[in-house]
């Protein structure tokens, strides 16, 4: 079956990409779609493998990087199997246009979700052993002897009873004219060499001497920059502007309208496309959305709480009859706030329309969305359309979306034949995110005589992303990403035995855009449940430890990451004078998580953060010191929403414009942390974003045993904390 490439919606094409990718198998041996690939036909063994005369191997890695490590992990796994010379190794993204010709033969471009490996491993490791078997093959055809008799270590061939060797650089020609295996077998990850090692990442030293190009470094000859301001209130228009005075700016080559909501100066250099683009005076049309603020939002959540109508996501038992029988009821209201993602590298996206030809280069999580947005704001086919990826400066789930695509793409239009960057300002990107959805929750726990946990009643009542972000996602209106790490079952399950038990969600909508933020719902939902667990086993008057290890019984890799922390960190002994611990875990996008944290406080309200053990099971580890990196980043970004990090809603806008009312914690402010990767096999887990979410919970849990003081509101600072 082939895409048809006649014009069609995003959607459609998403829709009809992903029915393709789930026959992908071993669609490795494809012929060259354009003069480019063709002249490298010659050494493109399959789809994943090109071997130059040289011996370079060129690993073909769909999933973008964005500082996470997937395109080392991913070259681990082909270059594992393939059996090649690990220090000849380098990679290439191939395009979403080449993807779609060559029938989705690389799979899904998307990456988030902390899906990069997980999601793709069998498919690239069965592109490295079919081009290995091809590679030995070739060899073995030209010595005239069975394939059998040959084996292969480091891109060499030998042939055992004559000693003959030779290398994959000089059979790559032959080997590419073979046809692909039919059944591939991979290895038993207990013979990893390369895979499972911690091996320096591919793209260090390019970033290091500045050779690494992101999107924001993209140059053309001829090329042009713009500047944009969209509308301040989410929903509202462009009402008027005068151009007069900005247009007779030096470099000013052309002021244009975006839609129906924005306004962009096209100029020489981007400077000059700012400051004629901030010299233009503009009138907005707000509509209803202006009169929203922070208040009326959480006006509009805490009535979500006591809201008769809520989507259940998680239910058993009788919880309501478990609650009038309690012991003692401990009640407790949590809320948390908007964040913006905040990448370094602000939306910037490079076009190039021609009237019958539409290129974008852009850092971008989803090629395949990308291309669909080319093509729909082109208004040409898919097939006259391409997207060049480069590394992304950040992507925290922002670069998911294609706003800033269709934007660059629209200015480019209106100046045919001219390469135009558009570069978002700091301040646009601060208000025009697509923001951690806000939230609310009320969790009510039922305690018997003795101290056990019968009954435990949570009701979320805030934003759903994917009514938001894809509708055409949502069960009959539930969003089921809402529930994550509360889940019944599934990679986001409650790692909780609870013999009555509901969690439902109360879905209340603003106008504000949510996002997938790093975590997406698994930052506050960790921070409500954990939170609350340590209220329900002070209240029982058990120690924290003791009581989850009773509820976790039936949840033995959730009890196997937290008894790790409990152990390292020495919980069962005394922490240092004024040190105070707390604990947390959780179960996140596929990996069991947990962490122990240390604090001290000073004169009531500076926070010092001493150390952090966190404990990961993603099943399968590609590479333990990558894990141990994305743990460590994973707490900087957690502990900076924790204490510094919200965006506020006033006259319908976002409050926050840049850094430094949008703040993030410094390195010396960074605790020491401990990382225990504990890969007990049989699944594969995510690593960038399941430990996320235990930071915020364990050091909330560690503060209130210091200050006695229960915060269930954040960012800290609004309590008066400072982190030192």
């Amino acid at each position: 079956m082939i895409l048809e490439t006649s014009k069609m919606d995003r959607r459609s094409f998403l829709v009809r990409a992903a029915a393709l990718g789930g026959g992908l198998a071993l669609g490795f041996k494809v012929s060259a779609v354009d003069e480019a690939s063709a002249a490298e036909a010659d050494s493109e063994v399959n789809a994943w493998v090109m071997i130059r005369p040289d011996e370079t191997v060129v690993i073909r890695i769909a999933r973008s990087e964005m500082g996470q490590g997937t395109m080392t992990g991913l070259a681990q796994l082909v270059a594992e199997e393939l059996e090649c010379d690990w220090s000849k190794v380098t990679t290439e993204f191939p395009t979403p246009g080449q993807n779609v010709a060559r029938k989705r033969v690389w799979g899904d471009f998307s990456t988030g979700g902390s899906r990069g490996i997980r999601m793709s491993q069998e498919y690239v490791r069965k592109g490295g052993a079919a081009a290995r078997m091809m590679l030995v093959q070739a060899a073995a055809d030209g010595w005239v002897v069975p394939a059998s008799e040959c084996s292969v270590s480091k891109g060499v061939i030998a042939h055992g009873p004559s000693k003959r060797t030779t290398t994959y650089g000089k059979v790559a020609d032959a080997a590419a004219k073979l046809d692909p295996p039919k059944e591939v077998v991979l290895k038993d990850p207990a013979q990893w060499q390369i895979a499972g090692k911690p091996l320096k990442r591919l793209d260090t030293v390019d970033k290091l001497t500045g050779k690494q190009i992101y999107g924001i470094d993209v140059q053309m000859p001829g090329m042009l920059n713009a500047a944009i301001r969209d509308c301040p209130v989410f929903g509202g228009k462009l009402k008027s502007y005068d151009a007069a005075k900005a247009e007779a700016l030096p470099g000013v080559k052309k002021v244009v309208r975006v839609g129906d909501s924005a306004i962009a100066v096209v100029a020489d250099t981007w400077w000059r496309a700012k400051t004629a683009l901030d010299a233009i005076p503009v009138e907005w049309d707000g509509g209803e959305n202006a009169h929203v603020s922070s208040a009326t939002i959480a006006q509009m959540l805490a009535e979500g709480l006591d809201a008769e109508q809520a989507f259940v996501g998680n239910q058993h038992g009788d919880v309501k009859a478990a609650i009038a029988a309690a012991a003692k009821k401990v009640e407790a209201v949590y809320s948390y706030p908007y964040l913006n993602h905040a990448t370094m590298e602000p939306m910037n996206a490079t076009a190039v329309y021609t009237g019958d030809r539409c290129e974008v280069w852009c850092p971008t999580q989803n090629g395949e969305a990308a291309l669909a947005a080319t093509a729909e704001a082109s208004g040409l086919k898919i097939s006259q359309c391409d997207v060049h990826k480069t590394l992304l400066g950040g992507g925290f789930g922002r670069r998911g979306f294609t706003d800033y695509v269709r934007q660059a793409v629209a200015i480019a239009k209106q100046m045919p034949g001219v390469p135009v960057k558009l570069l978002w300002s700091r301040e646009e990107d601060m208000t025009h995110g697509k923001y951690h959805p806000v939230m609310q929750a009320r969790l009510i726990g039922a305690l018997d005589g003795d101290g056990n946990l019968t009954g435990l009643r949570i009701r979320l009542s805030g934003q759903s992303i994917l009514a938001s972000a894809r509708p055409e996602a949502l069960e009959n209106g539930k969003d089921s990403v809402t529930f994550q790490g509360l889940a019944p079952s599934g990679d986001q399950s409650l790692e909780y035995t609870v013999p009555n038990l509901l969690v439902d969600h109360a879905m209340r909508n603003p106008h504000v855009p949510p996002g997938f933020w790093r975590g997406v719902n698994v930052n506050h939902n960790a921070i409500f449940l954990e939170c609350f667990v340590d209220e329900l086993a002070e209240a029982a008057g058990q120690d924290a430890l003791q009581f989850r290890r009773k509820l976790m019984a039936d949840h033995p890799k959730s009890l196997a990451v937290l008894n790790a922390v409990a152990e390292r960190s020495g919980w069962s002994k005394p922490a240092p004078a004024g040190v105070y611990r707390g604990l947390a875990h959780f179960r996140a996008f596929g990996s069991y998580v947990a962490a122990c944290a240390e604090v001290s406080v000073a004169d009531g309200n500076k926070v010092k953060v001493h150390r952090i053990v966190g404990a990961t099971d993603p099943g399968y580890a590609v590479n333990p010191a990558q894990i141990e990196r994305q743990v460590a980043g994973s707490f900087v970004y957690g502990l900076s929403a924790l204490f510094l990090e919200e965006c506020t809603v006033k006259d319908g806008r976002i409050e926050q414009q840049n850094f430094n009312t949008f703040d993030s914690m410094r390195i010396r402010q960074m605790p020491k942390v401990e990382s225990i990767v504990l890969a007990s096999g049989g699944f594969w887990g995510g690593v960038g974003e399941p430990t996320i979410s235990v930071a915020a919970p364990a050091v909330l849990n560690a503060l209130y045993r210091a200050t006695g003081k229960r915060i269930r509101s954040f960012p800290l600072k609004n309590s008066g904390f400072e982190l030192v």
